[in-house]
């Protein structure tokens, strides 16, 4: 059986992915989840074996949930399912751990097939995604901690320093700490610059 945690900030779309799954008597569908924070932590708590993750996400996006749930919860295997088709957000997907990256137009026989098959240890992508299913092009140089490319995230979404803060559970000071940092390493001196920089590494959705 395998056990599959839906990630999705839309509950139509969830409610459709989990009749899709379910179809398949191999499958079961063990909780859903529509925020980046709580899938890592519902994945360190029921152990899914696969975890379907959008990337746009409230507060914590796909992608570095994705980091986080492959280092807190290393049996749980990602499989993203996205709409956007950005080189940029597949190989960032791909750094982050995920195991494979399918588009939303995929239909349900291609999902069943690509979420069995992640479980056994496979990849699978969408067909159109081929040429960015090497990690290679315009890496994230790995000069950002985990919490600052929250708080980049946060930030490229529109969210103030007292927002993040909030999103994050943490101070108002320590938020203006991470984005001085930020600021800092990447050698950037605006809001967008920050932003153009976000985007174009596949950290900003």
């Amino acid at each position: 059986m395998v056990r599959v945690l839906l990630v999705d900030d839309h509950t139509v779309v969830r409610r459709g992915l989990r009749k899709i799954l379910e179809s398949n008597p191999q499958i079961t569908v063990v909780g859903e989840i529509g925020d980046g924070a709580q899938a890592v932590s519902m994945a360190e708590t029921l152990h899914p074996d696969v975890v379907l993750m959008d990337i746009s996400l409230p507060g914590l996006n796909g992608v570095e949930a994705t980091r986080q749930i492959v280092a807190q919860a290393p049996d749980s295997k990602v499989l993203m399912l996205s709409m956007h088709a950005d080189e940029p957000y597949v190989r960032q997907s791909l750094a982050a751990g995920a195991k494979g990256y399918l588009l939303k137009d995929a239909d349900d026989q291609d999902l069943v097939e690509a979420v069995t098959a992640v479980h056994r240890g496979e990849t699978r992508f969408s067909a159109t995604l081929a040429r960015a299913t090497t990690i290679d092009g315009d890496p994230v140089p790995d000069v950002l901690s985990p919490r600052e490319r929250e708080v980049l995230s946060l930030i490229c979404s529109g969210r103030t320093n007292r927002e993040a803060a909030e999103v994050l559970g943490l101070s108002v000071n320590t938020v203006e700490t991470h984005r001085k940092h930020i600021i800092d390493k990447l050698d950037l001196h605006s809001t967008a610059e920050l932003v153009r920089y976000a985007i174009r590494h596949g950290l900003a959705v």
